[in-house]
């Protein structure tokens, strides 16, 4: 995220007073590159999703009715600082919960397992935007054991880290293979989901190295096709003759030679925090946390992240943040809110498939915000979004994540240590 995690309530105050001291750009302007039409539905969707819920007219206020009703908020269980939910394929009978401090927790049968599957807070380096970002388990889990940390060790790098399972519920500690080591010189913009995508190859969301407006560099990192920060790559994270990974041959950059990096799949991102892919359809759907202006959603379809620019640094959300730089084919945000709207760090989300729960919510994707804290839904495509609203449940203090299992369940975190499913009321 931008993001506010913290293990002390004074690490947040501090961390917002930080974000509240960065600049930003306020040259007004749009997505040129990305043409008319995008550029109009991004205003549309900004002007509608940043109106307060007495003002989006009827049909909205209707859902969030409808809504009151028919979902809610189950109690899951309290972590330490929870960031993640997930499930391992082929077990569902077992929640996994990823806490920044190092640890992943066990829930099983609604209890929670007191010995952790994996504990590695020695080597990692918790608060503020650092820690255990979260895991992945491989699509063969079942047969292979394999699974995937992202997490912020020791020299404040970030690391991506092969693990295998000694048993349903305990990992392998000494089992450990390093993936992936990227360099970062700052402590937040860190990034750190991981996803195996719908094609079965492991996704990595990368910030674009902190400090504020993209600094590093004379472009900064997320234009820069030489740098693995401010990205969504792809890799096969299985060692290939002597590598730690290798790229697959559909990476939009996997022919290029000199300093691009192949693992690139997707670039112009400033910290996504939470992507996610669509069970139903395979569509991409990112939260990208903005600087001090514009959090945004972005939302291309199946296959159409293969190459994507999302525009930062030339552009927050639809805004110039950087006069005069050029941001080739940027994709518009379909979803925008603003920080004087009392939004301050966007958490994606999923787009829900769960049949249990209500045809009202079936298809639209729901996300957040880390200080709005109210879960809000909205239904997205290319063109953009239509009836994004604040869904009629309780807020989420300190909203740090979304998570989803192999049924389609959602599931919602706190930093502050409840973890809850959304559920049919």
């Amino acid at each position: 995220m931008r993001f506010r995690l913290s293990l002390a309530s004074t690490t947040v105050v501090a961390f917002v007073s930080a974000v509240a001291a960065c600049g930003s750009g306020d040259d007004a302007g749009g997505y040129p590159s990305a043409g008319k039409q995008s550029t109009a539905t991004a205003a549309t969707t900004t002007q509608r999703t940043t109106a307060s819920p007495a003002a989006t007219g009827p049909s909205a206020a209707t859902g969030a009715t409808r809504a009151a009703t028919t979902l809610q908020l189950s109690p899951v269980g309290t972590f330490d600082s929870p960031l993640y939910v997930t499930d391992a394929p082929g077990d569902t009978r077992r929640l996994f919960v990823v806490q920044q401090g190092g640890k992943i927790s066990v829930i099983r049968a609604g209890r929670t397992v007191r010995r952790p599957f994996l504990d590695i807070s020695r080597l990692v380096t918790s608060g503020g935007e650092q820690g255990l970002l979260s895991v992945a388990f491989a699509p063969d889990y079942a047969r292979s054991g394999r699974f995937y940390v992202y997490y912020t060790d020791r020299d404040q790098q970030q690391r991506v880290v092969e693990y295998h399972r000694a048993s349903a519920e305990r990992a392998n500690a000494a089992s450990a293979r390093l993936v992936l080591k990227m360099s970062d010189r700052e402590p937040n913009h860190n990034g750190g989901q991981l996803e195996f995508g719908p094609d079965g190859l492991l996704y990595i969301g990368t910030g674009d190295g902190g400090g504020a407006d993209d600094q590093h560099g004379s472009r900064g990192n997320a234009q820069n096709l030489s740098s693995l920060l401010g990205k969504i790559l792809r890799i096969n994270p299985r060692k290939a003759g002597g590598n730690p990974y290798s790229i697959p041959a559909g990476n939009p950059f996997a022919g290029r030679s000199g300093s691009v990096r192949r693992e690139i799949y997707s670039y112009g991102l400033r910290n996504p925090w939470r992507f996610s892919f669509d069970r139903g359809g395979g569509a991409l759907v990112i939260g990208d946390v903005g600087q001090n202006t514009i959090e945004e959603i972005d939302y291309v379809a199946k296959g159409g992240g293969r190459g994507a620019n999302f525009g930062w640094r030339p552009f927050e959300g639809t805004q110039r943040h950087s006069p005069g730089e050029s941001a080739p084919g940027a994709i518009a945000p379909v979803i925008q809110h603003t920080h004087d709207d009392g939004y301050c760090s966007i958490t994606g989300g999923y787009i829900v498939r769960d049949s249990t729960l209500p045809a009202t919510i079936q298809g639209q994707y729901v996300y957040g915000d880390f200080c709005d804290g109210r879960i809000r839904a909205a239904r997205l495509s290319t063109s953009g979004a239509t009836d994004d609203r604040a869904l009629a449940l309780k807020k989420v203090s300190s909203l740090s994540s979304f998570g989803e299992d192999a049924r389609g369940r959602v599931y919602v975190t706190s930093l502050d240590g409840p973890v809850y499913r959304l559920t049919a009321g």
